[in-house]
């Protein structure tokens, strides 16, 4: 199955697809957010992501008013608040991606947001983990008729069969994600990929919140269509996020092997290779079976 993102193809025997995951990263900084568009380009990625909320739907009051020293202000609402871009800072985010030519979308957190972003006219929309049970959310999406990135982090395998029951599978892709931020390597558990491609029927990429690059080629060796990871200017900056991302030479890095990964996955076929023969004629003394 294949689906399509723009101007790419995502599925079995198509370049793999890769996210930067902005999300919140650019510390609701409209240079810095350029900065990382502009890194994720540079790196190769084929997209960016950021994270879409509708402050007082998303989050309770007494959530809101919870004690939190940030940058903009005493309390947690401050914080969320502060994160959140406006209408005119997601337009200048959409000409420079179509500048640089890199495909933007995001996660919208609640049915407002889908609208917000329908605006843009946004590719495909990305359910986060926390969503994955909203099913006003999940209808939302799916009424859009734009293809949906589906996280399954955090989630059961009932939670998940439900989830995919209300979306069109024709226009999905599931991604395996352990919500861990650092998520440790024992946790990963990558064989989960090929539980969700035989129980669904449907493209899976892999979400991933690891420090390394090396799993995430390793899910791609299994079967990964699309790689989604974190991304950070440095794991230094302040932030909820940094720590589980990657910066740039590591998102570079990343790419580099995803492609060398993609180069020799070859074929299933079983074959002597024209360029093994004269090494074959040297090497192999008997011949008789």
């Amino acid at each position: 199955m294949k689906i399509k993102i723009g101007k790419h193809t995502v599925g079995d025997g198509y370049p793999v697809f890769i996210i930067a995951e902005i999300g919140i990263n650019h510390n609701g900084d409209l240079d810095i957010a350029k900065k990382l568009i502009k890194a994720a380009s540079d790196a190769g990625c084929n997209a960016v992501k950021l994270q879409k909320r509708t402050i007082e739907i998303v989050y309770t009051p007494e959530e809101l008013a919870k004690p939190r020293e940030n940058p903009f202000g005493p309390t947690n609402g401050d914080l969320k608040r502060g994160l959140e871009f406006s209408f005119e800072a997601y337009s200048e985010i959409d000409k420079y991606c179509k500048k640089l030519d890199i495909i933007w979308f995001a996660s919208p957190w609640d049915e407002p947001s889908v609208d917000f972003l329908e605006s843009f006219d946004v590719p495909c929309h990305k359910i986060a983990a926390a969503c994955l049970t909203d099913a006003d959310l999940l209808e939302k999406v799916k009424a859009t008729g734009k293809p949906v990135l589906l996280s399954t982090g955090m989630s059961t395998q009932v939670e998940i069969d439900k989830a995919v029951n209300l979306l069109d599978n024709n226009n999905l892709i599931l991604f395996h994600c352990v919500s861990l931020y650092p998520a440790p390597p024992e946790k990963v558990n990558l064989r989960e990929m090929h539980t969700l491609m035989e129980r669904y029927n449907v493209p899976v990429g892999y979400s991933g919140h690891e420090h390394d690059t090396i799993l995430s080629a390793a899910a791609v060796a299994m079967g990964a269509c699309s790689v989604e990871r974190h991304f950070t200017l440095s794991r230094d900056m302040w932030g909820s996020d940094h720590k589980a991302s990657i910066e740039p030479k590591e998102m570079e890095e990343m790419i580099l092997n995803i492609h060398l990964v993609e180069q020799a996955m070859g074929n299933p076929e079983i074959r002597r290779l024209p360029e093994e023969v004269p090494i074959m004629e040297k090497l192999r003394r008997v011949n008789n079976i």
